[in-house]
Order: structure tokens, then C-alpha cells, then sequence
């Protein structure tokens, strides 16, 4: 007890027969327990150390300073208090390392039984979320698409999500996109609907970041724009043949395709790029005189004498084959290539020049109708060759990824401007080809992620991003 010495109000109670008062004892309460404090709080850190000191200390203190029985009670409730606080902590924070691990194990459950799942194969579901910009708010939206802006009556074509068979589909999330795409490019190579789905793309990505047009022309059909804050590029290249093609006439109501040679248009640029999606499919169904070798081998719906009649069968599957010939010769292991398949039209009541129009509201459920006829014919040549250039491709270490969105567009007769992208005093066909903004097109955003997100080209989780 030396250490006594050293405060002025304990003098003399060393050693002191006398008896103590009160105030003496609540004295030396006080200033041992803040010593004892002070070196407890030397060699603990964590809060419940400090709990420990104090139940061991007032109990040691109504012992060594003779307090009265009621005094020691009140001591004694206190310290039963502590530790049940103390209790308390260690069971919330069991508790919430539980729910932690709980929620990750359900994570990875979802994530697992996602990857398994077949996601193109399903039915739409409202979504009274969509949708997640306006024809006022992207300024990315052409006026052909522009469905609102030109009067459509209904909205409700917007409000739906794709729900596969087995699983839920991820909305698409754009900060994760971005994230996933930092320091890469992609580019988007085909026919308009190509184009269609990038400005899908730019209008979705808006509630992250606008782009700045970086194009090397003032070409729409061949734009770049650049993410700056992600260092990420997307670009589109018209080519809706895949290789090389020229006009017969002004009036482009005949086209010469070159089946055997590649359209450098795009051949000579993807190099640059980390993705390259490519489509086609109705610009193949117009009349077309097919060319190999520099020489004529057909014609499809042209009027020619001494020329084989070709379908567009072979012809469409010899333009994919050596669009995948251009992509494998480059020898790129960085190029994926990705094949977004074909987007149905919805003509109802005449084809596109003679009346057809598409004034259906909401969507086909799969039981009411299939996939048949060309489009059917048209979806298996794209799956056949992609699955014949990817064999290909791997022994050279390139990657191709598959986006099957066929079916799911099938089913969207309701999304097309029909005569709501042009104003009613122009004298135009009806388009039911290209697709609404905002409008079904905007799911193959989902698709896209959840198809990078699958085939593990990012590790950053979802929980990470807003």
C-alpha cells in the first residue's frame, strides 16, 4: 500500500487503529478504483475487458473495505448486471457474424442456382419498376424509336422483365457494367437492331455516366463513345451483310454481297476491341445477288437471265462463316466474340410494304406461339455456324459467348413503333422491326451482363455496387 503515500487525503490511515468513517471508505473506493483502472486500460483494448475489471474489482473492494451488507448487495446487482451486458455483446456479435455468414452462404446459393439456370427460356412478367429512363431524359434515342414522343397511346409495352423458367434474372445494374468494362471496349457489328440494342445500352448506362462521342466520322452507323470515368469505349459498325456488299443501284433495291470476303468496314477495326457483337439476319431476306470468287454464283428475287435462283440460306450461312473467318484469323486470344441472335419481326396483317402493321399491347406468353418458318430457319444457321467458328476458336484460345435472346423477342410483338416512330403526316411504311425506347430491347442489357457475369469474366460482387 505504499502507493498511498502519495495522496494527501490518505495520511495517516496506514496502520490506524482508529475506526474509519464513511467518507474515508468512499475515498479510497474511488481513487483505487481509478488505479486500478488506468492499468487495466494499459494492458486491455477491448470494451469487454473493461466490464471484467469491473465486476472483479467491486467485488474484490466489498470485501477489503468491510462495507455494510446492503452497500455489498447493491455492489453485488451491479456486477451481476454487467455481466449479463457483457453476455449480451457476445452473444449480438455471435449473433451477427450468423447473419452475415448466413446471408453469404444465401448468396452464393442464388449465384450457383443462377449459373445453372437456363435463362433464355422463360415468359414476361411485369415489372412496374420500367422503366429506368424516359424519351426525355437519353438523348440517344432516334426518332424512329421514339415511340412516345410521336404519340403511342399505351405504355404499359415498357413495364415488363424477363423472367427465365428456373431462376430470376438480374435487372440490369449499370454501375457494375461499367466497373466490369474499365479499361475495355466493345463493339457492336451487324445491321440496325445492332445499333438499336447500343443506344439501348447508352440510354441504360445514363444514370451512371454520359458518354463523349469520340467517332472518327460523323456517320451514325459508325459511332464511338467513351466512358471516361471507366476509361471504357463502345463503338458500332454498320455492316448488315458481315462482309463485303455494294449497292447495284441508287436506290439500293439490289445489293452485290461478296460471301467469300471480309467487309474491312469492321474486319480491320475489332482488333482494338476486348468484345465484338455481332448480328443479322432481314437484310438477307431482300434481293441480293451473291458473288464468289469475284464471280457470280446466284441471285435471290432479282430478275436476271442466266442466273442460278439462290435462296438466302447458303448465302446467309456463308456471310457468318467468314465473318467468323476474319474474327479467328486475327489470332487475338483479347477479342471475345459474342453472337447476339436473331430479333424477330411482328408483321400482322400484310408484310411490311403492303399494310402489315403490329398493334398488339403486351406480350405472347410462350404457349402462344413458337418459333417457325424463316425465323426459325434464320436462328438455326446463326447457332450452327457460331458453334462451328467457336470449336474453331478455342484451339486458337479465342472465347465466344452466346446471347440466345431469339425466343425472348419472339415474344414482344407489342415492342415496335409500329406507325408511332414518324409523325402521321409522313406517308411511311410501318416498322415492326426495330424496337421502342425505352422497350423490350432494353432486357438484352440483362442478358449481356449476366452472360459476362456467368462465363467469370469480372470477380467483383454485386453487393458492392449501388
Amino acid at each position: 500500500m505504499k502507493f498511498l503515500l502519495h495522496f494527501p487525503l490518505l495520511k495517516g490511515n496506514i496502520g490506524s487503529k482508529q475506526k474509519q468513517t464513511m467518507s474515508q471508505k468512499v475515498t479510497i473506493l474511488v481513487f483505487s478504483s481509478l488505479f486500478v483502472f488506468l492499468l487495466t486500460t494499459i494492458s486491455y483494448s477491448l470494451l469487454s475487458y473493461d466490464s471484467l475489471w469491473k465486476i472483479n474489482e467491486f467485488t474484490g473492494l466489498s470485501n477489503d473495505y468491510g462495507l455494510k451488507n446492503n452497500e455489498t448487495q447493491s455492489l453485488q446487482n451491479e456486477t451481476e448486471s454487467l455481466k449479463n451486458q457483457t453476455c449480451f455483446r457476445n452473444e449480438t456479435e455471435s449473433l451477427k457474424n450468423l447473419r452475415d455468414r448466413l446471408r453469404d452462404e444465401a448468396e452464393k446459393r442464388a449465384s450457383k442456382a443462377l449459373e445453372k439456370c437456363e435463362i433464355f427460356s422463360g415468359e414476361w412478367v411485369p415489372n412496374p419498376e420500367a422503366p429506368y429512363y424516359t424519351n426525355t431524359t437519353c438523348w440517344e434515342i432516334h426518332e424512329h424509336q421514339n415511340c412516345m414522343k410521336y404519340g403511342r397511346p399505351d405504355s404499359e409495352f415498357m413495364k415488363w422483365r424477363w423472367k427465365p423458367n428456373e431462376c430470376e434474372l438480374p435487372i440490369f445494374n449499370p454501375f457494375q457494367f461499367l466497373e466490369i468494362m474499365r479499361g475495355k471496349s466493345m463493339a457492336f457489328v451487324g445491321d440496325s437492331i445492332g445499333r438499336n440494342h447500343m443506344q439501348s445500352m447508352i440510354c441504360l448506362l445514363s444514370r451512371a455516366e454520359w458518354p463523349i462521342d469520340v467517332s472518327y466520322t460523323d456517320d451514325f452507323s459508325f459511332k464511338r463513345w467513351q466512358y471516361s470515368n471507366y476509361n471504357f469505349t463502345m463503338a458500332t459498325f454498320w455492316s448488315p451483310y458481315l462482309v463485303r456488299a455494294e449497292n447495284v443501284d441508287s436506290k439500293g433495291d439490289l445489293i452485290n454481297i461478296y460471301l467469300d470476303e471480309f467487309d474491312e468496314k469492321w474486319t480491320a477495326e475489332i482488333k482494338e476491341f476486348d468484345y465484338v457483337i455481332i448480328n443479322g439476319g432481314q437484310w438477307f431476306l431482300r434481293p441480293i445477288v451473291f458473288y464468289e470468287k469475284k464471280k457470280i454464283v446466284g441471285c435471290q428475287y432479282c430478275p436476271r437471265e442466266n442466273v442460278t435462283h439462290l435462296t438466302w440460306h447458303s448465302g446467309y450461312r456463308k456471310a457468318f462463316r467468314t465473318a467468323y473467318k476474319a474474327i479467328i484469323n486475327l489470332g487475338n486470344s483479347k477479342v471475345v466474340t459474342i453472337l447476339r441472335t436473331y430479333a424477330p419481326s411482328h408483321f400482322e396483317n400484310g408484310v411490311w410494304d403492303k399494310g402489315g402493321n403490329c398493334i398488339r399491347t403486351t406480350p405472347f406468353k410462350s404457349s402462344e406461339t413458337r418459333l417457325e418458318g424463316y425465323n426459325l430457319e434464320l436462328h438455326t444457321i446463326q447457332v450452327q455456324e457460331f458453334k462451328r467458328a467457336e470449336k474453331k476458336g478455342v484451339k486458337r484460345g479465342l472465347k465466344f459467348m452466346l446471347l440466345d435472346t431469339t425466343q425472348a423477342m419472339l415474344l414482344r410483338p407489342d415492342g415496335h413503333p409500329n406507325n408511332y416512330g414518324h409523325s402521321p403526316h409522313q406517308n411511311l411504311t410501318n416498322d415492326c422491326v426495330h424496337w421502342c425506347l425505352p422497350g423490350p430491347i432494353d432486357t438484352l442489357a440483362d442478358f449481356l451482363l449476366e452472360t459476362l457475369r456467368r462465363e467469370g469474366l469480372s470477380s467483383v460482387p454485386k453487393k458492392d455496387f449501388i
